[in-house]
């Protein structure tokens, strides 16, 4: 069955004329940069479908999702349980070389989240919706059972 992420990505590329790319030539910090974006979309949806709230609240709520500490410690967590290809794109995106930091982030925290953020982007970009949301629903699993996730629950 189709899902309705899926209809809104055939949607999207009819309407703005987008070819299928060769997702291998894209770098790791173009997947990360796409992946940011889509990770932080899921996060917001969660927390909004969970309860309606004043915005700085919600915004609390994400902000501490979506941080590089909590990104890293996800990754941690289901670094055991991705696939090859998945693997890779992680390394690459942890590995590659940005001229920037995020304020209060260690740079090893950077780097891992930088690498789940390139991982998120290439799953969407391959249209492996479902590989995404369960890698990013055994990420909040695993924060809620962890101090750095205590009292943050999504």
């Amino acid at each position: 069955m189709e899902t309705s992420i899926e209809t809104l990505t055939r949607e999207f590329s009819r309407l703005f004329s987008l070819k299928e790319q060769d997702i291998r030539g894209y770098s790791p910090l173009t997947l990360a940069y796409l992946g940011d974006a889509v990770y932080e979309i899921l996060i917001r949806t969660i927390i909004v479908e969970r309860a309606n709230a004043p915005v700085n609240k919600l915004h609390k709520r994400s902000s501490a999702l979506v941080k590089a500490s909590a990104q890293a410690a996800m990754i941690k967590v289901l670094e055991q349980k991705l696939r090859e290809d998945e693997l890779s794109i992680y390394r690459r995106g942890r590995n590659a070389k940005s001229y920037t930091m995020a304020k209060n982030a260690t740079m090893t925290d950077y780097r891992m989240a930088t690498g789940f953020e390139a991982l998120m982007g290439y799953l969407y970009l391959k249209h492996e919706y479902e590989r995404m949301m369960e890698l990013v629903h055994d990420g909040l699993d695993a924060l809620e059972k962890t101090d750095a996730g205590a009292g943050k629950k999504a």
